[in-house]
């Protein structure tokens, strides 16, 4: 891989810029909460509640692999509290949902990624 199509932006930047674009991707009743990745400097912690009385909570790993690709690995998945079989086919269509609002929500951010 070359070493000029890295991410060149400051991690806090990015976490504040995913933290404005990301909700504009998806239900506004759901809610979502950047975070940095403490251990890995390219990359993102996103959790959403869903809205409504579902009470999931889906923990995702956002990896940059370079400036315009990531990486989305979902890291858990909770009702209420409580960890959930994420093969159940209603919360595998919410992850893929989820999945491409990221990857939407990554590609509206290309300018700022891209420099």
């Amino acid at each position: 891989m070359s070493t000029h199509d890295e991410l060149k932006i400051d991690q806090q930047r990015l976490v504040q810029a995913w933290q404005q674009k990301l909700p504009t991707t998806f239900n506004e009743a759901d809610r979502a909460e950047i975070a940095a990745d403490e251990q890995d400097a390219k990359a993102l912690r996103v959790t959403i509640h869903t809205a409504g009385h579902q009470l999931y909570t889906f923990d995702f790993k956002v990896a940059y692999v370079d400036s315009r690709e990531i990486r989305v690995t979902l890291i858990d998945v909770e009702k209420d509290g409580r960890t959930v079989d994420e093969r159940s086919d209603m919360v595998q269509q919410l992850v893929q949902d989820y999945t491409r609002h990221i990857h939407e929500c990554a590609q509206a951010l290309h300018e700022l990624t891209h420099a």
